[in-house]
């Protein structure tokens, strides 16, 4: 049976794609800060971690190792955003952004590089539009997305001599905590949270989009209407997508 690890597991997309994965006879672990309403069973290992506890997270990551017989797909799906003007946030929640966003899936990459290596697997990076394209009122978030983005494609020319592949998934916007937008002590919220968005999927279509891809060998699977058209506007003009971010999502501030 092979195992698929995903990090923030307890969300609408880490739960829609580990049942996804489940059904095809996988075992999900996963991994995430809170892990109520997680049953364990023989296809599925909740894993309560802090990701930002590096010395946490190790000891997490060695358990799995451990107990599982082979480590074939890790999933970098942990994030929180922060939305509002630059204006107006702080460095503390600008880093918190960076430590969950970025700093968790690098340190997981580190621990997983192995097994991954052992199993011909694949790394699974979750970005966003936001990993390639401004997003007006998150800079935080998309600049901890582009951070992402940027180290785990040049990890893909590392990796490839060892069989492993590190796939990019870009969604647009994935309606997992709708109207529950509340700040966290440091003002960061949970992705999908916000009502500004625009053409909102569903955690199983985002799920069955990311899954689709991987098995079609996709390096970069843009998810949904928006991230399509979006990486479409950003190759053949960057000025028109700036105009249509605007209108949709910054003039909603007005």
């Amino acid at each position: 049976m092979k195992t698929a690890v995903i990090s923030g597991g307890n969300g609408g997309l880490g739960r829609a794609l580990a049942t996804r994965l489940e059904r095809q006879g996988w075992h999900s672990v996963l991994m995430d800060i809170d892990v109520s309403g997680l049953a364990a069973s023989s296809s599925r290992t909740p894993v309560c971690v802090d990701l930002t506890d590096v010395v946490a997270l190790r000891e997490a990551a060695a358990r799995v190792i451990a107990t599982r017989p082979s480590i074939d797909l890790v999933i970098y799906n942990a994030g929180v955003s922060q939305i509002g003007l630059f204006e107006m946030a702080d460095a503390q929640a600008h880093r918190h952004v960076f430590d969950i966003n970025y700093f968790a899936a690098v340190e997981m990459a580190r621990l997983f590089l192995q097994p991954i290596r052992e199993s011909h697997g694949t790394h699974l990076a979750m970005s966003s539009v936001a990993g390639f394209a401004p997003l007006h009122g998150r800079t935080a978030y998309a600049a901890s997305k582009h951070a992402l983005q940027g180290f785990f494609t040049s990890l893909r020319s590392e990796e490839s001599r060892h069989g492993v592949r590190c796939v990019i998934a870009a969604p647009s916007f994935v309606a997992t905590n709708i109207g529950n937008s509340k700040s966290s002590h440091v003002g960061t919220v949970r992705p999908g949270s916000s009502e500004d968005g625009i053409d909102h999927i569903s955690p199983d279509t985002a799920a069955r989009e990311i899954l689709r891809g991987i098995e079609r060998r996709l390096d970069f699977i843009p998810v949904g209407r928006v991230a399509r058209l979006a990486s479409l506007l950003m190759r053949i003009s960057p000025g028109l997508y700036q105009r249509l971010m605007w209108r949709g999502i910054a003039s909603a501030e007005n």
